[in-house]
């Protein structure tokens, strides 16, 4: 049997937790993490009626895109729809996940549901994420040096963009001596010794280094492995907010804004003063995206498509860049196939379901 661990395991591999924003709260909610599945429920909110669905459907297993916590609760007696949500989930033996800005942040994510959509291409993170990359240095000999990094790019070191297997490797001699506790591979003990080794430089994602470290142990050839870990300011270009691409063909700023209206279901568009250009560059992001303005202007796009800007944001275009604003529901309404599809790509064994609850609470006339 397929356990919530298995899918949330699965999920966190290609979304992990350490790419969320710092005041987001994705990862399993409510649940015993040890539980069979036997059903998932799909949604972009966690409501009653959410939970009353999942009931229905014989989910026991609802994944949604918003966490229905986001800080501390202190109480959970039913005064809110947020604690009677959580109280109707555990009644029923319902677990419920969020994959939030994790899964906004990752290449595959959101972001590039909505750029497909919209038939962008050569589409880009718009603002790489810092704080992500390390970089591991150790010390081997020379002819037990492919060995290990075979080891460590295995575990997950060495990738850079489109770029797998990646390393620096120089030549040096390393000196050591062994004291009575110890039995060098090299050497004897009680005598200095000098060996010929290559200092191996590879860098990694910081959530993969307890595998990295596994690997350099099990495979390195010393009692004592040398090594040295640094964190690195270098943005990662394939984590990190929204994205930016470009049409196939430049539109009229109109023409393209009715397509956007139409292609993301939207009910309501605002929109800044059009600026005369043909639109070839449009920056993207799921949400509130109001943030990445400077960026997108920045990168030259034409048009930014995001939700949740206030009105005084509108001013900031100042003829630079068309904003549409589109709403924090539509921005994101499509998450929830992103996510039936990257579950069903792994598991079948069981149903899968996107909500029939429509959760958007803005209504338009």
């Amino acid at each position: 049997m397929i356990q919530i661990k298995n899918i949330t395991d699965y999920l966190e591999s290609i979304a992990p937790l350490a790419y969320q924003e710092s005041y987001d709260n994705s990862g399993l909610i409510t649940g015993d993490p040890q539980t069979n599945v036997k059903g998932i429920l799909i949604c972009l909110d966690s409501t009653e009626d959410v939970v009353q669905e999942a009931i229905k459907k014989g989910c026991n297993l609802i994944i949604a895109h918003h966490p229905i916590i986001f800080s501390g609760l202190k109480k959970i007696n039913g005064k809110n729809y947020v604690e009677r949500t959580i109280i109707a989930a555990i009644k029923n033996d319902i677990a419920i996940y969020a994959i939030h800005t994790n899964l906004d942040n990752v290449y595959e994510g959101v972001n590039r549901m909505i750029g497909d959509k919209l038939g962008l291409k050569n589409l880009k993170i718009l603002l790489p994420k810092p704080g992500i990359l390390r970089k591991l240095v150790t010390f081997c000999p020379v002819e037990q040096s492919e060995n290990l990094r075979s080891s460590l790019f295995k575990a997950g070191a060495g990738n850079i963009g489109n770029y797998s297997e990646c390393s620096f490797n120089v030549l040096g001699e390393g000196t050591f001596l062994g004291n009575e506790m110890t039995n060098p591979v090299k050497g004897k003990r009680g005598e200095r010794h000098n060996e010929n080794e290559i200092r191996i430089e590879t860098i990694f994602e910081n959530q993969k280094q307890t595998d990295i470290l596994k690997a350099l142990f099990e495979a390195h050839p010393y009692e004592e492995v040398a090594y040295d870990i640094y964190d690195l300011d270098n943005r990662y270009n394939l984590v990190g907010s929204g994205m930016i691409g470009e049409l196939t063909e430049n539109q009229d700023e109109m023409t393209f804004l009715k397509f956007v209206k139409e292609k993301m279901k939207v009910g309501s568009l605002r929109y800044t003063s059009l600026i005369g250009k043909k639109v070839n560059k449009v920056a993207i992001c799921g949400g509130s995206g109001s943030f990445l303005l400077t960026e997108a202007i920045k990168a030259g796009a034409e048009v930014f498509i995001s939700a949740d800007f206030k009105y005084h944001q509108f001013f900031d275009a100042d003829n630079r860049i068309v904003i549409a604003d589109i709403g924090h529901f539509e921005s994101e309404q499509y998450t929830i196939e992103l996510i039936k599809t990257l579950i069903l790509e792994k598991f079948s064994t069981f149903a899968v379901h996107l909500t029939e609850t429509h959760t958007n609470p803005v209504h338009y006339m």
